[in-house]
């Protein structure tokens, strides 16, 4: 049984969220993310100002009148979405959780499909797979990959990309544009996402809190791995920990970074401390820009 507080929570994405994209996203999403191509859709007779090489010899000459072919563009996709789940996204110290803000981005991509038509399906892992909602279209769909994005209950604490992204292999056979949602904070998954990305569209969302990537001075303060379960003490009042603490977190940033581009993937960084609206519209006009 769902709390009735976790269904407040949905209504109040659904409203936030689907507003949002209404008045900024719909169209930029339509723009940049194409469908299969040209699709035949009927045969009717020929008029003044068509081309040549659209008309439809054999049953033109069944017939007796000139008939072309009627194409259109196939619009439909298949969108998948992959969400972290793991203990890291239950961290957060500016706004909201990660794990919340990555609730509302799965809305956001949900509703933004739905409103094209597209098929919607989710994918939540761990360190191992979590949940798997078949890809649907229509609005109660896309409230169920909202519930399931806000009250996964994971087994698993750990982070394993690489099996989340292996099993969008053996569950999307077609192409597919696929949204990973993940702080990517883990290791040996680039081999999978380099396969995944030869057959799929894939965009990466990740999430990052200010406090990963600098401590405030505040003295001695304890920190709990949450995938790990480790506690231990720091004091940041040290200068030199501090900086060292900066410098690392700075070159896993930029380590990341280069592997997705390496692998052509876009990458759209979001911050807890900044508004994720101005990362997806600078995302989509840059992508569209690209496509002109």
């Amino acid at each position: 049984m769902i709390p009735r507080e976790i269904f407040k929570q949905i209504r109040r994405i659904q409203i936030t969220t689907s507003r949002l994209v209404s008045d900024v996203f719909a169209g930029q999403y339509h723009s940049v993310f194409k469908g299969r191509g040209i699709e035949f859709e009927e045969v009717r007779q020929y008029q003044p100002g068509d081309e040549i090489r659209s008309i439809d010899w054999n049953v033109t000459a069944r017939m007796g009148q000139v008939y072309v072919k009627k194409f259109v563009e196939e619009r439909e996709l298949t969108v998948i979405i992959i969400l972290d789940v793991s203990q890291s996204f239950s961290f957060g110290t500016v706004n909201k959780l990660k794990k919340q803000l990555a609730a509302e981005l799965c809305s956001v991509l949900a509703f933004s499909a739905v409103k094209n038509n597209d098929r919607v399906g989710f994918i939540a892992f761990s360190d191992r797979i979590e949940k798997f909602v078949p890809p649907r279209k229509g609005l109660r769909h896309v409230l169920r990959v909202i519930r399931e994005a806000l009250y996964a209950k994971p087994i698993g604490v750990k982070t394993d990309l690489a099996a989340a992204i292996e099993y969008l292999n053996k569950v999307a056979k077609r192409k597919t544009v696929t949204f990973i949602i993940s702080d990517f904070y883990d290791e040996g998954y680039k081999k999978a996402l380099a396969i995944a990305a030869k057959h799929h569209d894939i965009i990466a969302l990740t999430i990052t809190d200010p406090r990963e990537l600098a401590l405030p001075d505040i003295g001695v303060i304890k920190f709990d791995d949450a995938e790990t379960g480790e506690s231990f003490f720091i004091d940041t009042a040290n200068a030199a920990l501090r900086r060292s603490y900066h410098d690392n977190s700075s070159a896993k940033l930029e380590e990341r970074g280069k592997l997705l581009s390496s692998l052509h993937i876009d990458h759209i960084d979001i911050r807890t401390d900044i508004p994720y609206s101005q990362s997806l519209v600078r995302f989509f006009r840059a992508r569209e820009k690209r496509m002109r």
